[in-house]
């Protein structure tokens, strides 16, 4: 694999128009400035609270580049669009932040339409969700420091594994795989328990049930083992969706306030070197772990490229995914989808003021991931100067 392959600006941006590209231009420019993206946040989080008139420009501008709309419906165009091209989606219902136990549910009632949506809809393969968003952060954090739950506790967690069990069975019931997503150390580990007892449960056949292992984690590789040993002596198959994580500073912070090891690998090339390890190791295990690899990182998805290659393994195996934050890395997505990979993008949508939390980390992760928005920048150049676009 001499030439690489995600430098064909004409398929990453084969969706954009002229327009559209001229605005992604603008929004990454305007993230490369870390000081801009600090005031913009904290600008647009104060007028959205006085209710001033913002919506409109940012439903124009980052809402557009990062989300699909602000219902499902909306988003679908996108998604025909998308899968044209080869590349599915997963839509995510995007609201972060509540707490209580009526929009948990609510978080349910949704994510079950999503799946009974996906079912009937080859474009959306997999649905997504928060642990968090399904009930209260503070209880998962109880378990996981195995700290006793009053009795109102412990009936707000039989709630939640009730919630957990009952999206996993629909799922099953429909086909449709669900990605758990991975979140801070303090409360992950009653999240991975409770995800691992459902893949026990439903993961026959088919991978239906999917956590996410953050690979900034300097544990994660002996998670994987050990969970890859439970499957082999229970006999079921094991979902993995690996990135690289998204909660570093707040990870190192809050080790460092209350004295603990950090949790996090102490460089770039530490994680880089964990990542690269989990995938290696699942790769030469897919009889029994089925894989998402989720990166933005050129480097690993040729890496992974070449290992499918090597143990010759067809790129359309349904065994590996590849997948994308939707208005990032296009280059990577749309060029793996026209080499035959199975590729996807997370498709956040829900109202602008709930989905701005949301919107503010994609920003925030732009200015602090090494090269991410230079790297978007100069592609985003490339094709403009294609097109001859000035």
């Amino acid at each position: 694999m001499n030439e690489n392959p995600f430098n064909n600006t004409a398929n990453a941006f084969s969706l954009k128009s002229d327009k559209d590209l001229k605005k992604a231009h603008f929004i990454f420019s305007s993230m490369s400035k870390p000081w801009l993206v600090n005031l913009g946040s904290k600008a647009t989080m104060l007028a959205l609270k006085w209710h001033l008139p913002v919506k409109g420009i940012i439903q124009d501008t980052v809402f557009q580049q990062f989300c699909g709309g602000t219902t499902d419906e909306e988003c679908m165009p996108l998604v025909g669009k998308m899968f044209e091209k080869g590349v599915s989606s997963i839509l995510d219902y995007s609201v972060e932040g509540k707490e209580d136990e009526a929009d948990f549910d609510a978080v349910v009632g949704k994510k079950l339409t999503l799946i009974h949506m996906a079912s009937e809809n080859n474009a959306l393969p997999f649905e997504v969700v928060k642990p968090t968003g399904i009930g209260r952060f503070y209880i998962w954090q109880k378990i996981t420091e195995n700290q006793v739950l009053t009795p109102e506790e412990q009936a707000e967690w039989e709630r939640i594994y009730n919630r957990v069990d009952l999206l996993c069975k629909t799922a099953v019931d429909n086909d449709i795989s669900l990605l758990f997503d991975g979140e801070e150390t303090w409360m992950q580990d009653a999240a991975d328990e409770l995800i691992g007892e459902m893949m026990q449960k439903y993961n026959h056949g088919k991978a239906y049930i999917y956590n996410t292992v953050q690979c900034y984690r300097h544990d994660r590789l002996e998670y994987i083992m050990e969970l890859y040993e439970h499957a082999k002596a229970h006999n079921y198959i094991v979902g993995a969706k690996i990135v690289r994580g998204a909660y570093m500073e707040k990870e190192r912070n809050r080790a460092a306030q209350k004295d603990y090891p950090s949790p996090i690998c102490e460089s770039k090339e530490a994680t880089d070197e964990m990542f690269n390890n989990v995938m290696h190791f699942i790769l030469d295990r897919l009889d029994v772990v089925k894989l998402c690899i989720g990166t933005h990182n050129e480097l690993s998805t040729l890496n992974a490229m070449e290992v499918l290659t090597t143990k010759e393994i067809e790129p359309n195996t349904k065994d590996v995914w590849f997948g994308q934050l939707y208005g990032m890395s296009d280059n990577l997505t749309f060029n793996l989808a026209a080499l035959g990979h199975n590729t996807f993008k997370i498709l956040p949508f829900g109202p602008i003021e709930d989905v701005m939390p949301y919107l503010i980390r994609r920003a925030q992760e732009n200015t602090s991931v090494a090269g991410q928005t230079g790297r978007e920048l100069t592609l985003i150049k490339q094709e403009m100067k294609r097109r001859g676009i000035s």
